[in-house]
């Protein structure tokens, strides 16, 4: 990527800051008008802003992942059972389950509100799988790990690999590919993909990975740095219960059994908890890194568009919490939350502010 190219895209971390906050509002609801409409926000935006990157084919390949969760969701609701209602569909032979089992059933009627109800759970878990995707799209992973914090400098080779094995394996897929073709190798059936395909593409991204860790490793990246025991175990305390609270607190906002505020609030205490421990550990950490990539104005506009999804999602559950969660019995065409709506139509605004890099001057 050229100079003058890396100056038009927008920080790494403010793209996974939109893919996160636009995956916290499809989490906070079943609506599917709300999760095709963030769909449609995160392919839009990806059509705009994305480079001509490996990783840039990301977004289609969890777009095949998310249609594949549908399918696996229905598939579940017909052999295990779940919700139901008065509109079969069509029987399947039943067996009895034991009492410990009662919540469950293998096969019997199919009906109408019963799938239904699957295809929104598995719309809501494809939308997530999306938004994801839509961040490994936009997001470059270098760009990402050169504005790793300092404190998190002894876990970075851990990190290399962790963050660059999904935009591997999108840029394997497309090596593959073509070298399948080059050698005239067009048969489709399972056992020769997995033999010509799936098994070299995990293969070639997991050897990638390793081979930038071992990269980072050589130039020092994963070894200690010269602290005291008691500061470093403190500043590990703050981080992990930190981190811990981040997962709780995403996970109470996910679910619509616990308060907003007190979610928010569990949230808010755990970043500050992480931030004082990323903050400590940085300045004990001798780290410098060569013309660091500043978080600017943009990107925190980009934050914002992200994060007015959720405000939308939030005010649509104080003023139409019904419309957030439709009812599958009886069946009814959901209606669409304006609040939540205008929110998520708010967080196309990266396609305006974040341009394309394709096509840069050389």
């Amino acid at each position: 990527m050229t100079l003058r190219t890396a100056r038009r895209t927008a920080h790494p971390a403010a793209w996974w800051g939109w893919a996160l906050l636009l995956a916290t509002a499809a989490g906070r609801t079943a609506n599917p008008w709300l999760l095709l409409l963030i769909v449609a926000v995160a392919g839009l935006v990806v059509t705009c802003c994305r480079g001509s990157e490996p990783w840039s084919g990301a977004y289609r390949v969890f777009l095949f992942i998310g249609l594949s969760a549908i399918a696996v969701r229905m598939a579940f609701y017909i052999v295990f059972g779940g919700s139901d209602g008065p509109t079969v569909l069509f029987s399947l032979p039943s067996a009895t389950l034991p009492a410990w089992a009662a919540g469950f059933r293998l096969g019997g009627e199919v009906t109408a509100e019963g799938a239904l109800a699957a295809a929104y759970d598995g719309l809501r878990l494809a939308t997530l799988l999306v938004c994801v995707g839509a961040a490994n799209a936009l997001a470059s992973p270098r760009r990402l790990l050169r504005s790793v914090p300092a404190a998190l400098y002894e876990v970075s080779v851990a990190v290399v690999v962790a963050l660059s094995v999904a935009p591997q394996l999108v840029a394997g897929v497309g090596r593959v590919r073509r070298a399948r073709a080059l050698r005239g190798n067009t048969s489709r059936s399972p056992a020769n993909l997995m033999r010509t395909v799936v098994s070299p593409v995990l293969h070639d991204a997991l050897d990638q990975s390793l081979a930038l860790a071992a990269a980072m490793a050589s130039r020092g990246y994963g070894r200690a740095a010269g602290i005291p025991a008691p500061a470093r175990r403190a500043t590990s305390a703050c981080l992990l219960i930190g981190l811990m609270g981040l997962c709780a607190g995403a996970y109470v906002l996910l679910g619509a059994g616990t308060p907003a505020p007190i979610a928010w609030a569990v949230v808010a205490c755990s970043a500050a908890v992480a931030a004082f421990g990323i903050a400590f550990a940085s300045k004990r950490v001798p780290h410098t890194r060569y013309r660091p990539d500043r978080f600017g104005a943009r990107d925190w506009a980009i934050v914002a568009s992200g994060a007015a999804a959720v405000a939308g999602t939030v005010l649509s559950g104080i003023y139409e919490p019904a419309a957030l969660w439709p009812a599958t019995n009886p069946l009814s065409v959901p209606e669409l939350p304006m609040w939540a709506a205008a929110g998520i139509l708010l967080a196309t605004a990266p396609a305006l502010l974040a341009p394309s890099s394709r096509g840069g001057a050389p």
